[in-house]
């Protein structure tokens, strides 16, 4: 009796799931670099833009906060380095 063509595509799917993983291309990167690097983004970002809002920042309590935050992405990009 022949098989159908989903019991051959479930056998291939486990059988991609059982084999040993390949090596990759070079010059691919891991997830854990691709993450991090998504993070130094999204941080560099975010540091230009309060960095334009506290060149344009007028009242001293919103320049403390815009400071502030400005301290944490610093040190944020710096654990990330």
């Amino acid at each position: 009796m022949a098989r159908g063509w989903e019991s051959k595509d479930v056998e291939s799917q486990v059988e991609a799931t059982q084999a040993p993983p390949q090596n990759a291309p070079p010059g691919t990167k891991s997830a854990e670099q691709l993450y991090r690097e998504r993070q130094r983004n999204d941080l560099e970002l975010s540091r230009t833009r309060i960095m334009n809002d506290l060149a344009s920042a007028t009242h001293p309590n919103h320049r403390k906060s815009l400071e502030a935050a400005l301290a944490h992405l610093d040190k944020k990009l710096s654990e990330l380095n």
